[in-house]
């Protein structure tokens, strides 16, 4: 079987799992790969994503190794065995690959969607106005064609809010405030928001100014989790591109990160709730302070 010339995040990750579950184990490469009719160079490349295994062959090893866990096996075996191919697929040449990585890494985050941001509205939230603004602003110029590329992939990853995951987003109130897309734009972005909030699988707090502790990180990050919490990804934002972290005790400290932001930020609240003039301060009476004072600049 030919070697891959490009592999994917979704490969590599698989690879890296087969190669963890063996470490862990402290099996040889050697031993491994006998143990399901390989030779070693074989093994050591589908550790390196260079190529794949089949499901009959890695249910084999993780016996071997003594991993028992059916859910995390289930979902590492349907890892290995997708093609790859999804609506990202049309987007292909157009995008980076970091960001058809992205995409395929958000499908399959069935059980949650962490996302902490600092100075602009997550992008699983945004509006094509709000979208158009960000990188019409952006110092990087992109072409007309560049820019409705990036748009329509961005709207189109969207898609996965109807999906069965829990979503859950913690927003620093700096992102509420800043000007660059208008008040116009931003007014109908904090009514997105708000709209976004009544979705039963859709969370959203706010990190206030007003908070009296220092939050636990500063930059944004996102944690994709699918059906077996151990194959969950860190994505941090970056300049460039986003940077894929998949180490158990990594992922462990961005999710007990993510933990303390949301215990430190705003209660979601609700439009039912937040009217109250007597009802504590909370996310959603904030994002609508705000834009009730975008309203008013009319």
């Amino acid at each position: 079987m030919a070697l891959r010339a490009h592999i994917s995040e979704r490969q590599r990750r698989y690879g890296a799992e087969v190669r963890r579950l063996r470490l862990n184990a402290d099996v040889a490469v050697q031993a491994a790969a006998a143990h399901v009719g390989m030779r070693g160079p074989q093994l050591n490349h589908i550790e390196a994503a260079r190529t794949g295994l089949d499901e009959t062959r890695m249910r084999a090893l993780a016996a071997l190794y003594g991993c028992t866990d059916e859910e995390y096996l289930a979902t590492l075996a349907a890892l290995g065995a997708s093609d790859g191919k999804g609506w990202w697929n049309a987007h292909k040449r157009r995008v980076p690959d970091f960001a058809l990585d992205l995409a395929e890494l958000e499908h399959w985050s069935s059980r949650a969607y962490l996302n902490y941001e600092t100075f602009l509205i997550p992008g699983m939230l945004q509006t094509e106005e709000y979208m158009r603004q960000l990188f019409g602003t952006s110092e990087a110029t992109l072409s007309a064609r560049q820019l409705d590329d990036t748009l329509r992939f961005r709207l189109d990853r969207q898609q996965i809010l109807h999906g069965p995951g829990e979503f859950h987003f913690v927003i620093h109130e700096a992102a509420l405030l800043m000007s660059f897309a208008g008040s116009n734009v931003m007014r109908r972005q904090l009514a997105h928001l708000l709209s976004a909030a009544e979705k039963p699988n859709v969370t959203i707090q706010v990190f206030p100014f007003s908070a009296r502790a220092t939050p636990p990180y500063s930059g944004p990050f996102l944690i994709t989790e699918p059906a077996s919490a151990e194959l969950s990804t860190v994505v941090i934002d970056s300049p460039g591109e986003p940077a894929f972290h998949d180490l158990p005790e990594t992922v462990q400290k961005f999710r007990d990160r993510f933990d303390d932001l949301s215990r430190l930020a705003l209660n979601p609240g609700s439009a039912a709730t937040s009217s109250d003039p007597y009802s504590a301060r909370d996310s959603w009476g904030v994002i609508q302070h705000i834009k009730h004072g975008l309203e008013l600049e009319r």
